[in-house]
């Protein structure tokens, strides 16, 4: 699945954009899902949920999908 996010704001951090997404059920979740998912922030591993995501910024989640961080 591929699918662009919009933010109202500057930025996201990893951990709202897979609760937003429903990746996870909450953002404490998150950390546990990273320890033990493979997340890739424009090509390249990312297991930090407090990483902030920008306009232009590419989340592939494996298994689950890509996701294209936009701007409003």
């Amino acid at each position: 699945m591929k699918k662009n996010v919009f933010i109202d704001t500057e930025y996201i951090t990893l951990g709202q954009l897979l609760k937003e997404e429903d990746v996870v059920a909450s953002g404490g979740q998150a950390k546990w899902y990273l320890k033990d998912h493979v997340v890739k922030l424009n090509g390249e591993p990312e297991n930090r949920r407090g990483k902030k995501l920008y306009d232009g910024d590419n989340v592939e989640v494996i298994d689950v999908g890509l996701f294209f961080i936009r701007k409003k």
